[in-house]
């Protein structure tokens, strides 16, 4: 007896510590609030240290049941509630009724992500403590995180580099690609940092590669920026340069789902810039001969290992969806054989209406837009927003892209130092994470929260669904089906607090939705 006593005194606390430790994997954990600047509300970000990081899991509703999450610029950060349906009924006065119809189903989301850029992974490297870098891939990739499963990463270097270059750079001349390698930067920084990604996931991560420069030797004017072209004699280096990129990527364990035919072709088409970075710039028919004659049957011949990898144009401003597709496919429809679709970048999105998105795809079945690029600051207006009116940019931006039909959405570096770098041509941009190395910690901002009450609760597979407001409402909406047969509704209120009545069938949900926020809610579609 007393040998049993003295192994339950061993026993019970050790019980008690895989029950803590169990639990604590499905609990939620709050923000730790930090005040940047003037220490104004809306300057609120979460710090996260080596002995606390913030998270949030995602509830599976039960039947007649709806979850609740709330970010605002008062400070909810992911706030979690539960709520009943009710009986649908007639009476009560709300200003907004979001009329829900999952029988009428538009296009089906792949995913949601950000760049592993140099800069995103040299900085991420900068977190010499394993916890604390640990903690940052959680976050966007874990399970209590906001679940990226789609990565871009620029194959070679790009502006947000420490230094410019390309694989093969020497010998010069090299249409063969005899001294082809992956540089430092992949093997040291942005491999890891994928692969980290890739293991926190609960779904394949989807990476996308685009180019901005190739080696020097094969643009007429030598130089990694300003108005350059590709060199004629090089058209099936350039894809064999892709293909090879391919194959180390696959080599090191991080398979590609799609690549571009180069980052931002624009930059590289026109020489007055004041600020140019890593281009290349194209004209559409040397455009067409490149994907016709060369990339298209150097991924999709029978000896290729890489025929399933996308092949997408565009990755430029939205206003270039015309030149880089349907100018593209109208004179020269050959390239539809091999193009799987087209990206689109947030910049100068003011002057053009979001709908050009939808409309430039009409009559071209199975093919996709996705925006591949944003990012608060890569425009002057943006610099002079407050954190939390960062975080509206980015929603309303979303909406934008989703509402007409885009596939997916990525942002631009994943994290960035305190100065918004490095960037070897001296640019400076914000990011959801930034990274305060020598303090060791860093720091996410309402940014983070903003793209993360899209990618947690919107896995891919789901379909957008026709949601209809009942009234005039200056809250956006959003609503999809998810693959686990639930609907996700993401409200977004740029004013004073609302009473939204949410109706799915012959059922209700009355909802108080805060000042300036986000919310995201989920129900059974029963």
């Amino acid at each position: 007896m007393k040998f049993q006593r003295q192994s339950l005194v061993l026993v019970v606390p050790f019980i008690i510590l895989i029950i803590w430790l169990t639990s604590a994997a499905d609990t939620d954990r709050p923000c730790l609030r930090k005040y940047l600047d003037n220490g104004s509300a809306d300057t609120l970000v979460c710090v996260c240290t080596s002995d606390y990081c913030d998270s949030v899991t995602r509830a599976v509703p039960s039947s007649g049941e709806y979850v609740l999450y709330m970010s605002s610029e008062a400070g909810s950060r992911f706030e979690k509630s539960f709520g009943k349906l009710q009986s649908l009924t007639k009476d009560g006065i709300y200003n907004i009724n979001l009329d829900l119809d999952p029988g009428k189903t538009y296009q089906t989301i792949e995913g949601f992500g950000g760049a592993v850029s140099d800069a995103a992974a040299i900085t991420w490297d900068s977190l010499k403590n394993p916890v604390l870098k640990n903690h940052l891939i959680q976050s966007y990739c874990g399970e209590t995180g906001i679940q990226y499963n789609m990565l871009r990463v620029p194959i070679g270097g790009s502006d947000f580099s420490t230094r410019a270059y390309a694989y093969n750079e020497l010998p010069e001349n090299d249409a063969a690609l005899t001294n082809f390698t992956l540089a430092y930067e992949d093997y040291q920084y942005k491999i890891p940092m994928i692969r980290a990604c890739m293991q926190a996931a609960g779904a394949p991560v989807h990476v996308l590669g685009a180019t901005w420069s190739p080696p020097i030797w094969m643009k007429t004017n030598n130089d990694y920026y300003g108005y350059s072209l590709l060199k004629k004699e090089y058209l099936q280096t350039y894809a064999d340069y892709h293909y090879k990129f391919l194959e180390h990527y696959a080599q090191a364990g991080v398979p590609v789902w799609g690549v571009s035919i180069v980052n931002e072709p624009l930059h590289g088409s026109v020489n007055y810039l004041p600020l140019s970075f890593n281009n290349l710039g194209w004209t559409l028919d040397f455009m067409n001969e490149y994907i016709v004659k060369h990339l298209g049957p150097t991924l999709r011949n029978e000896a290729s290992k890489f025929k399933h990898v996308k092949i997408i144009s565009g990755d430029d401003l939205r206003f270039t969806i015309t030149l880089y597709w349907n100018m593209l496919v109208l004179l020269f429809p050959g390239a539809l054989e091999y193009l799987d679709g087209v990206a689109v970048h947030y910049y100068m999105n003011k002057y053009v209406p979001a709908t050009i998105l939808s409309q430039a795809m009409e009559g071209y079945p199975g093919k996709f837009v996705i925006a591949t690029e944003i990012c608060a600051g890569g425009v002057p207006d943006d610099a002079l927003l407050t954190p939390w009116g960062k975080a509206e940019l980015y929603v309303n931006d979303i909406i934008e892209n989703l509402s007409n039909n885009v596939i997916g959405y990525t942002d631009w570096n994943m994290c960035l130092n305190m100065e918004g770098g490095p960037n070897w041509r001296g640019g400076r941009v914000d990011a959801p994470i930034k990274i305060n190395a020598e303090a060791g910690e860093f720091y996410k901002q309402p940014m983070f929260y903003a793209i993360g009450h899209f990618s947690k609760f919107i896995p891919r597979g789901s379909r957008r669904i026709r949601a209809t407001v009942q009234a005039e409402t200056a809250v956006q909406n959003l609503a999809f089906l998810t693959p686990d047969n639930t609907i996700v509704v993401v409200l977004f209120n740029k004013g004073p607090a609302e009473k939204v009545r949410i109706i799915l069938g012959k059922k209700e949900a009355v909802l108080s939705i805060e000042a300036k926020s986000i919310a995201t809610i989920e129900m059974l579609n029963e």
